[in-house]
């Protein structure tokens, strides 16, 4: 059976592990060849890349575009995401889907957050985001099924006490992409976010046995969240049966965010 996204090609940011790494998966699964980017965890990207391999899917693709590839990049940097957005379009000959999932967690309370250290949260949340949209702008128009899909944060919706710079940046994320919508939507290019809640991934390692009690029952589902639950909303809105939704944030949380 050919996927849904069979003949397209995709760049995940933030590939190496987690949420990136289930998004690549699930984006291979449904046919797409995927550029795996990485910023320092090389060993992480060449895991996801092996494991798209794994999959088969590039038997639903001809000629000589590899099923996935890694490419390091720090996306803060106007000119590596540049050169990550062109490797990915010059393998594949083609861009179709651009999921900036890059980021960086704080957690501290404002006060102590240094000016670097804010600069750096919002360098990688939205300037990544807006670099790589930049640079990804001119095949996406050319592909005629052009997606974009940012991973904001429940804590953009909700803020959150000792997140206020990281739920700041996540929020600005959540804005860009209602600002993109509307600006490319006469182009065919649908722009949404994603906003996952308590999702099981690294940033929860170090929660306590209570801490996790705790938060399971502030989650109506009942239980955290996994990287394949979003993965499964990002590939929604990659899909066709996504093109008339545009300018959205699809919140993947349990219903913690009611």
């Amino acid at each position: 059976m050919v996927g849904p996204l069979a003949g397209r090609a995709a760049l995940v940011t933030g590939a190496s592990r987690g949420i990136g790494r289930a998004i690549a998966l699930s984006l291979a699964r449904a046919g797409a060849a995927v550029c795996v980017n990485y910023s320092h965890d090389v060993a992480g990207a060449q895991t996801t890349v092996e494991a798209i391999r794994r999959l088969g899917a590039g038997a639903q693709r001809t000629g000589d575009v590899p099923p996935a590839f890694a490419s390091q990049a720090d996306v803060a940097d106007p000119r590596e995401a540049r050169r990550l957005v062109e490797a990915a379009a010059r393998t594949f000959g083609r861009l179709d889907v651009l999921v900036h999932n890059a980021g960086v967690a704080l957690e501290k309370l404002i006060l102590d957050t240094t000016p670097a250290e804010w600069d750096r949260l919002w360098a990688v949340h939205l300037g990544g985001a807006v670099a790589c949209v930049r640079a990804a702008l001119p095949y996406l128009r050319a592909s005629g099924a052009g997606r974009i899909i940012l991973i904001s944060s429940i804590w953009g919706l909700t803020g959150a006490a000792g997140e206020a710079a990281y739920a700041a940046a996540k929020a600005a994320l959540a804005g860009y992409a209602r600002g993109l919508a509307r600006e490319l939507a006469p182009a065919g290019i649908t722009v949404n976010a994603v906003a996952p809640g308590a999702i099981e991934t690294e940033m929860l390692a170090d929660l306590t046995p209570a801490d996790r009690e705790d938060l399971v029952r502030r989650i109506p589902l009942g239980r955290i969240g996994r990287p394949e639950d979003v993965a499964e909303a990002v590939l929604f809105l990659a899909s066709d049966g996504a093109s008339y939704i545009t300018g959205q944030v699809v919140s993947v949380n349990g219903g913690w965010a009611m």
